[in-house]
C-alpha cells in the first residue's frame, strides 16, 4: 500500500504516523481490490484512540494497568480508555422485562447444539504435499465411485479407511458442533440425513466421505438457561451504543483531518 496516496491523519493538532495507520490496517478487512477502505478503517480507529486518549490526560486519569492474564498487564493507553470509559459512561442495569422481552420475540434462537450421527473413510495424506495429496484423492473418487450413491455399502466400503473408525464401518458416533475440522463440518451441515458427500472433502487429514447417519436437532433450552447470556448481550449492545455516542461527543468538539468518524 502507497501510504503516499492517503492524506495526514491530525487529531485536535496530533499527527498520527502513516506507519501507524499502514500496521493498524492490516487489522481491518477490505476487498483485495479496494486496500483504500483497510486504510480508512484503520485511520478511524487509530483517529478515535487518539481522541480517547486526549480526553483521559485532559481528565488527569492515572489508573493502575491491570493484570488481563498471569504475567500480561494492560498498556497505559488501554488502561487509560478504560478508567476513562468507566468514568464517562453510564449504562442503567438490564431490567427482568427487556430481558423477557428480548427472550421472547423468537424463543426459537436459544437452542442446545444439534447433534449428527456420522461415518467417514478417510483416505489420508498431507495435504501440502501435491503427490500424497492427488493420490489420496483418486483413491477416494474410486471409493465414491463404487459406491455410486449407495449409502448402504458404507460400511464395507470403509474397511479401506485410513482412521480407526473402520473397525466400526467407519462409524463416528455422535458429534456436535466444534468436534471435528471446520472444513468436515461443513460439508456435515450440507448434507440431508442419510445422505453422502458427493465430492471428496479435504481437511488437514486428508480426504474424506462423509455420511449422515442420522440428525438430532438442538431443543429450544428454557427462559432460566439462557436469561443470563441474553442480560450479558443485552449489557454488552447497551455498553457499545453509550461508547458510541460518547465517541462522537468527542468527535464533534475536535478537529479532525484525514479521517472520518462516520461508519464505513
Amino acid at each position: 500500500m502507497n501510504v503516499a496516496l492517503f492524506p495526514e491523519v491530525v487529531v485536535n493538532g496530533e499527527t498520527i504516523p502513516s506507519a501507524a495507520i499502514a500496521a493498524e490496517a492490516q487489522n481491518h478487512t477490505a476487498p483485495k481490490d479496494k486496500p483504500g477502505i483497510a486504510w480508512r478503517k484503520a485511520a478511524q480507529a487509530l483517529a478515535i484512540r487518539a481522541l480517547l486518549l486526549q480526553e483521559a490526560r485532559q481528565r488527569g486519569l492515572t489508573p493502575d494497568p491491570l493484570e488481563l492474564a498471569p504475567s500480561r498487564f494492560e498498556t497505559e493507553d488501554e488502561a487509560l480508555i478504560r478508567a476513562l470509559l468507566d468514568q464517562a459512561l453510564s449504562i442503567a442495569p438490564v431490567t427482568e422485562e427487556a430481558v423477557r422481552a428480548e427472550w421472547a420475540r423468537d424463543p426459537d434462537r436459544y437452542r442446545s447444539a444439534p447433534l449428527w450421527d456420522v461415518s467417514h473413510i478417510l483416505c489420508a495424506c498431507d495435504p501440502r504435499n501435491d503427490a500424497e495429496r492427488a493420490t489420496a484423492e483418486a483413491r477416494a473418487r474410486t471409493l465414491l465411485a463404487r459406491l455410486d450413491g449407495d449409502a448402504k455399502g458404507f460400511a464395507a466400503a470403509a474397511r479401506e479407511s485410513d482412521c480407526g473408525s473402520k473397525a466400526s464401518g467407519g462409524h463416528l458416533g455422535q458429534l456436535g458442533p466444534g468436534d471435528t475440522v471446520p472444513e468436515f463440518e461443513t460439508a456435515l451441515r450440507s448434507l440431508p440425513e442419510g445422505g453422502m458427500t458427493p465430492e471428496p472433502v479435504l481437511s488437514r487429514h486428508g480426504w474424506h466421505i462423509i455420511r449422515l447417519n442420522a440428525t438430532a436437532p438442538g431443543q429450544v433450552l428454557p427462559y432460566d438457561t439462557v436469561r443470563p447470556k441474553i442480560a450479558q448481550a443485552l449489557e454488552k449492545a447497551a455498553w457499545a451504543r453509550a461508547s458510541r455516542a460518547f465517541v462522537a461527543g468527542l468527535g464533534r468538539c475536535a478537529t479532525i483531518t484525514g479521517a472520518s468518524l462516520d461508519p464505513i
